[in-house]
This record gives structure tokens, sequence and C-alpha cells, in this order.
């Protein structure tokens, strides 16, 4: 913890010597971006910056229950095709189906689901054919 400033010592020389201090004594080299850029400061001024900032270094993303159910139903699409048994092109999409189901019975709020269940035959019959073809 730092001492107290002085009295008869003015503010600005008082907080420049405690920086010079400090930085002899090496305690600003560690720091988390030290000698990397500034971010660009002609962006306008957004007050959630910071708030957005640790959202992407975490990789969090706050979608509406809605487009976040999207997304997923998108994401189990493509996990289908990628699936090596048919095993595992029913179990993901009996999840998924497991999921629109319950948001088509209980919306949830924002924007509209605007999906319904995956016909899982008929998935399963496209994703042999692509193996045989």
């Amino acid at each position: 913890m730092t001492e107290r400033k002085p009295q008869g010592v003015s503010f600005e020389s008082w907080v420049d010597k405690q920086i010079r201090d400090a930085t002899d004594r090496g305690e600003f080299a560690s720091l988390p971006g030290f000698g990397k850029p500034l971010e660009d400061d002609r962006a306008p001024y957004d007050e959630q910056w910071w708030i957005k900032s640790k959202m992407r270094r975490e990789g969090v993303s706050v979608l509406p229950p809605g487009l976040a159910l999207r997304k997923e139903a998108e994401d189990a699409r493509e996990a289908v095709d990628r699936a090596a048994t048919e095993y595992q092109v029913r179990r993901i999409l009996t999840e998924i189906n497991e999921k629109i189901t319950k948001a088509l019975l209980r919306p949830p709020p924002g924007p509209p689901l605007g999906r319904k269940p995956f016909d899982v035959e008929a998935v399963v019959r496209e994703w042999r054919a692509a193996r045989r073809g």
C-alpha cells in the first residue's frame, strides 16, 4: 500500500514520483498488454465497452433464447453431416428436437423461434444417401 501524500507536496509531483518508483521496481512490466498497442480510440464511445470486452475475452455470447435455439439447431444439422454412425445422427436430432418442442410449447421471450422439430427419419435417409454417394 502506498503512503499518504505528504503535506506541502503537489499532488501531481507526488503521483509522478509514485509512478516513477513503481516503474523502477518493474511493477508495470508484467501487466497484461504491456508493450502492446492500445485499441483504436477513434471508435464511437460505448458505455458498455468493458462488459462487451469481458464477454469477448471469455467467449460469452448472449442471444435471445429463440435465436440461441435457432443457432443450436443449425449447429445440430452440421453435426449430423459430420456424424459417423446412424446412432449419433438419431441422438443429435432427438436432443435438439426435445429443445425445439419445449420451446414451441412454451415460447421463450424474444423473436419467434421459426423452427419445427426435425423429421428424424427424413434426415437419416439424407444422411445415408450422402454416405453412399
